[in-house]
């Protein structure tokens, strides 16, 4: 392996678009290069789809893209019939689960699975322990950030990234009001923090309605790519600011 091969793998950046309903934005996502594609299975969730909706999106996805079965506070029973649909799905719990709730909807962690922490906005986000947070759900495959606002989801927010701890020994996904404008500053600022990072959009990728806010659901397959580009700006940053070589083509 090259040695700018390595430098790649060592910055790559993993992606998520989260909250598609539309063969064309699967596709579209697809077609940029994302690691992961997210379902919500919660259903007064705006983007919510059902589980044999969640089953026909996911058969659309090549080999090597992750789908993503997004819960909210559902009983073992269900997310495994859920996942029965899907076989190749990590989980990702969005709600109040415990650790117990979760090994036991994923036998135990064989399922891989993503717990998400939501962390306060405003100066908040300084008193959240994501250390002893993380440490507590350490068989989740990674911990996933996301802004605590009324109900669940981040509601395309943002937190203080600079509040979070210096040091997380743990695989982070960021989330909760990116866009390919801020995704690049985010990176910066979280990716030294932790093991390896990951980001997770939603909203940041959704097309404008009349009023400009975002049409839940409806992606933007535009968007998408310049969210992706950016994200690999950013990558690219890191490894030459890191390592002091210049910008990987």
């Amino acid at each position: 392996m090259s040695l700018s091969s390595s430098l790649r793998g060592l910055h790559r950046t993993r992606i998520k678009i989260c909250g598609l309903t539309r063969e064309s934005d699967v596709d579209a996502a697809v077609a940029a290069g994302v690691d992961a594609i997210g379902f919500v299975l919660y259903a007064p969730s705006p983007r919510a789809v059902s589980v044999q909706r969640a089953a026909e999106l996911a058969r659309r996805l090549p080999a090597f893209v992750t789908p993503v079965l997004l819960f909210v506070n559902e009983s073992a029973a269900q997310v495994q019939a859920a996942c029965a649909h899907i076989g190749n799905a990590l989980c990702q719990f969005h709600g109040d689960e415990s650790l117990a709730d979760c090994l036991a909807a994923t036998n135990h962690g064989a399922r891989p699975f993503v717990r998400a922490a939501r962390i306060p906005l405003g100066a908040g986000a300084a008193q959240f322990d994501l250390v002893k947070y993380a440490a507590s759900y350490s068989p989740a495959q990674a911990i996933l950030l996301d802004a605590h606002v009324e109900g669940y989801g981040g509601g395309g927010q943002a937190f203080h990234w600079s509040l979070l701890p210096p040091s997380v020994n743990a695989h982070l996904v960021l989330s909760g009001g990116l866009t390919p404008a801020n995704v690049g500053d985010g990176i910066l600022q979280v990716r030294p923090r932790c093991k390896t990072l990951a980001v997770d959009v939603s909203s940041g990728v959704e097309q404008d309605g009349p009023d400009g806010k975002p049409l839940r659901g409806l992606k933007d397959a535009e968007k998408i790519h310049r969210f992706v580009a950016a994200v690999r700006a950013a990558d690219a940053q890191l490894a030459n600011t890191s390592h002091g070589f210049l910008p990987i083509p």
